[in-house]
C-alpha cells in the first residue's frame, strides 16, 4: 500500500497540467548539477580521493531530495526524516546559487576578466565561493525566521454588523521542516492580534500529513482564539487529500471546499484548488447569493483574477506563489502571475496575494519575505 502511494505521489507530481514545466525544471536541475560538480572537481586543489568524497557528498545531498517521496520516511525518527527533507530541498537552492557563481566566473574568463588560474585547483577561489554560499544562506535563514506583519485597510459601502479584524495567512507548509514548535510561534503572533476571524489561503500541509499527526499539531490549531476558515491548496493534493481532510477536522479548521459560509454581514467563499479539474465554477458558487453582503474569496492559486472582478467579489485572498522564495526566482513569478505578491485591484475588486508565512523546502528567504496579513474591514456606509 505504501509503495502504491509513493508511485501515485510521483505520478501526481509530474502528471498535472504543469507536467511539462515540472519535467523541464527537473532536466534543468540535473544539467545544473552536472555543470556544478564538474566545476567543483576542477577548482578544488585537493587529491582525487578528497574530490571524490566531496562530489559524492554533494550528489548524495541532491539525490536525498527524491527520498521525500519514499514511504520509509514516515517510519524513521522524525529528526531523521526532517534532516533528509532539509538537506534534499536546501540543495536545490544552493545549487542555483552555485550555478550562478560559476556561470559568472566562466563568463568573466571568456572576456578575460577572470584569470584561468582562478578556476583550476585554486584554494582561494574555493574558499571565497564557500564563504559566499555560507553567508548568503545564513542570511536567508535568519530572514525567513522573521515574519513580517502586513496591515491592510479594507473599506466598503455595504453595511457590516461591526468593524472586523481578520488575520490572513497562506502556505504554512507544515510538515518535516515547519514543525510544531515553529507553528506555535505563529499561533502566538496571530493570537496577539486578537482577531475576529482567521483565514488560511491553502497549503497548510507540505508533502505529508504524517509529521503533523505524529507531533499532534492539531493541538496548536486549538489554541487559536478565533474561528478558522480555510481553502485547499495544491500541496493538500500532493500530500494525499484523503489524509489531509481528517486532520483538518481534528484541528477544528472550517474547510471551505467549493462552499460558502455567511457570518453576520460577511460572506466567505472557499474554492477547491485548481489541482482538482472537477472543482466548481465561480458561477455555481455565486448562484443565488445576494450582492448586499461583503464577499471574501479564498482561492489558493492566483490565476484568472478577472473571474473575481466579473462576479462582483469584494476581496480575494490567495497564496501559492511564495514570490519565488529566493531571488532571482522572484523575477520569474512576477512575470508568470498578474499579481505574484501584495495588493492589487481590478475594478471594484481588491486582491492580496501573500508570499506565505511558511515555505517549501529549505528555510531561506532571499529577496522575498514571510508574512501574515492583518486586515481591518470597516463599513463607510451612511447610518
Amino acid at each position: 500500500m505504501r509503495t502504491k502511494l509513493f508511485f501515485s505521489g510521483i505520478t501526481y507530481y509530474f502528471c498535472t497540467e504543469n507536467s511539462e514545466k515540472m519535467i523541464l525544471m527537473t532536466l534543468l536541475a540535473l544539467a545544473g548539477l552536472a555543470y556544478t560538480l564538474w566545476r567543483i572537481w576542477i577548482i578544488l586543489p585537493l587529491d582525487t580521493v578528497w574530490k571524490i568524497l566531496i562530489i559524492g557528498g554533494c550528489l548524495a545531498a541532491f539525490l536525498s531530495l527524491f527520498l521525500n517521496f519514499m514511504p520509509f520516511l514516515g517510519k524513521v525518527p522524525l529528526w531523521m526524516s526532517s534532516a533528509i527533507y532539509e538537506i534534499g530541498t536546501s540543495s536545490i537552492f544552493i545549487l542555483l546559487y552555485l550555478v550562478m557563481i560559476f556561470v559568472l566566473l566562466d563568463l568573466g574568463r571568456l572576456v578575460h576578466l577572470v584569470p584561468e588560474t582562478w578556476l583550476a585547483s585554486n584554494g582561494w577561489t574555493s574558499l571565497c565561493i564557500l564563504t559566499a554560499i555560507v553567508g548568503i544562506f545564513l542570511y536567508g535563514n535568519i530572514h525567513y525566521k522573521h515574519k513580517v506583519r502586513q496591515p491592510i485597510e479594507l473599506t466598503t459601502e455595504k453595511h457590516l454588523d461591526k468593524d472586523l479584524k481578520i488575520v490572513m495567512i497562506s502556505d504554512l507548509h507544515l510538515g518535516y521542516h515547519n514543525r510544531r514548535a515553529d507553528f506555535a510561534k505563529w499561533v502566538d503572533a496571530i493570537n496577539a492580534e486578537k482577531p475576529d476571524l482567521i483565514l488560511i489561503g491553502g497549503d497548510i500541509v507540505d508533502i505529508n500529513v504524517q509529521p503533523l499527526i505524529r507531533e499532534n499539531v492539531a493541538e496548536e490549531f486549538d489554541r487559536l482564539d478565533a474561528p478558522v476558515y480555510a481553502c485547499l491548496g495544491n500541496h493538500e493534493y500532493y500530500s494525499g487529500i484523503h489524509k489531509a481532510l481528517p486532520f483538518y477536522k481534528d484541528a477544528g479548521i472550517n474547510l471551505l471546499r467549493d462552499s460558502v459560509v455567511t457570518i453576520g454581514r460577511l460572506r466567505i467563499i472557499g474554492r477547491d484548488d485548481r489541482s482538482n479539474p472537477r472543482r466548481k465554477d465561480l458561477d455555481d458558487l455565486m448562484n443565488g447569493i445576494a450582492d448586499s453582503l461583503y464577499t471574501i474569496l479564498l482561492d489558493h492559486q492566483p490565476y484568472h483574477l478577472e473571474d473575481a472582478e466579473n462576479h462582483g467579489i469584494d476581496f480575494q485572498f490567495s497564496g501559492h506563489t511564495h514570490r519565488g522564495q529566493i531571488w532571482p526566482a522572484s523575477w520569474i513569478t512576477d512575470r508568470l502571475f498578474e499579481d505574484s505578491w501584495g495588493e492589487h485591484r481590478r475594478g471594484a475588486t481588491r486582491y492580496y496575494v501573500s508570499s506565505g508565512i511558511g515555505i517549501w523546502g529549505g528555510k531561506f528567504r532571499i529577496g522575498t519575505r514571510s508574512e501574515y496579513v492583518v486586515a481591518t474591514l470597516r463599513s463607510v456606509a451612511a447610518k
